[in-house]
């Protein structure tokens, strides 16, 4: 293995601890911030934007005017629609050192890979007696492609279990640069369609179907299917997904992920509205009728992660 770069930096907007989802074992997830898709039923919208930036929680506010003080850009004013002016915010974060609520909260912390490994040492214990390990997550891992690799080869060196949840969307050389040090890959497929995937996404998919073809080629892979109502939430678009799944490799698996809202609230703390506030949950029961489909075809199914 290369000696691995320990001040290689990125961005993270969260480390969350004991995990019993998203690969074997209990875990430490890593969420990289900054994602090239703009799914609409996106739980993580502070995990779009690749820099740190600034939430205000409007609840939390006792309109004491001390960020007013301290903002030099005049971005900050109880007659801003959502209290930030997004155009003029330059997202410096003094405004949060001065709040005494934390009404005002920078999500987005500029980390190094050494600093990354002190935080997931903390549990390397639990790591070892639960078969569990690190994984990657959200946002989108390989959009900042040299932090995860250099992440990556320490918690190798380390003899951890890696996994990462990736849309795939890469280059095929951050792909190859990658996933030698990745020991299960967790991979979404929302559409088959590209004209679906990208009026719903934002983006083509063609890239992101072929890269998924060499990941699985590269090691194990799990193919996870957010179920999204009015986009693949029928047997025929599921059929669709679990043929291109059948042509990977190392996959037996397939995870239902069920459309829920418990990101919604998110959207108005970065004064955005959520894009289906008007869309139900999907039922038990035709989430059973869809696992039935995919096992029919021979694969194992899991609802949920």
């Amino acid at each position: 293995m290369n000696k691995v770069d320990y001040e290689t930096e990125g961005v993270l907007f969260n480390i969350q601890r004991y995990s019993l989802h998203d690969g074997p074992g209990i875990r430490t997830i890593p969420f990289f911030k900054g994602c090239p898709l703009a799914c609409k039923w996106c739980s993580n919208p502070e995990s779009q934007h690749p820099q740190p930036e600034l939430l205000f929680k409007k609840s939390d506010c006792i309109r004491c005017g001390k960020c007013l003080e301290v903002c030099r850009q005049q971005a900050l004013s109880v007659n801003n629609a959502s209290f930030i002016d997004r155009e003029r915010c330059i997202d410096c974060g003094k405004c949060t050192q001065v709040c005494p609520t934390q009404a005002l909260e920078m999500k987005g912390k500029r980390m190094t890979v050494a600093e990354v490994m002190r935080e997931l040492q903390k549990e390397e214990n639990l790591y070892r007696r639960s078969g569990g390990g690190i994984t990657l997550s959200g946002g989108e891992p390989l959009a900042q492609p040299a932090f995860a690799r250099e992440l990556l080869k320490a918690c190798k060196e380390k003899g951890w279990h890696t996994a990462m949840e990736t849309t795939g969307f890469a280059t095929t050389e951050v792909i190859a640069d990658v996933f030698p040090y990745v020991d299960l890959a967790l991979t979404d497929i929302k559409a088959i369609n590209p004209a679906v995937h990208q009026a719903n996404t934002g983006m083509d998919n063609r890239q992101i179907l072929e890269n998924l073809l060499r990941i699985s080629f590269m090691t194990k892979t799990i193919v996870r299917i957010p179920v999204i109502p009015g986009v693949n939430d029928n047997t025929e678009e599921i059929r669709h997904i679990v043929k291109f799944a059948r042509l990977m490799s190392h996959v037996d698996t397939l995870h239902l992920l069920p459309y829920h809202t418990f990101g919604e609230n998110k959207y108005s703390l970065l004064g955005r509205i959520y894009p289906m506030g008007d869309v139900e949950s999907i039922a038990g029961s035709k989430m059973e009728l869809l696992k039935k489909e995919v096992e029919s075809s021979g694969f194992h199914c899991h609802i949920g992660g």
